[in-house]
């Protein structure tokens, strides 16, 4: 793959006239950086050390934890009988280094599993 070499602003842009706000300024420092993992690390419980895992393995577990926490503390109505069809076994913080987009999409997709604990970095 290519390399990322510098990151501009655009100078016709009616809005910053070429400026770039404080997440594009850092974005390039966060891709560059010497420190920063680019693969999956997994701890387990109570280890002391991380493990290098697959892509893959990582997603399943995800996908899995997230199907049975949901399915464990979901909740269809309330008290009162009122539906209410939501978790409070999950919670979503979306970055700061999220564009737009992928924060609209994470919003949609923890709106579709029922989770109400949804908060942003940058608004915190």
């Amino acid at each position: 793959g290519g390399k990322l070499l510098d990151v501009e602003g655009n100078p016709d842009s009616p809005v910053s006239g070429g400026c770039l706000c404080p997440k594009g300024s850092a974005i390039y420092g966060l891709t560059v950086n010497a420190g920063r993992w680019t693969n999956v690390k997994y701890r387990a419980p109570f280890c002391d050390h991380w493990e290098e895992r697959p892509l893959d393995w990582a997603m399943n577990r995800i996908a899995h934890l997230v199907k049975e926490t949901r399915e464990r503390t979901f909740v269809r109505e309330n008290a009162d009988g009122k539906r209410v069809n939501h978790t409070l076994g999950i919670a979503s913080l979306g970055g700061a280094t999220f564009g737009i987009e992928e924060n609209y999409l994470l919003g949609k997709l923890m709106h579709a599993l029922g989770v109400v604990s949804l908060e942003n970095q940058a608004r915190i």
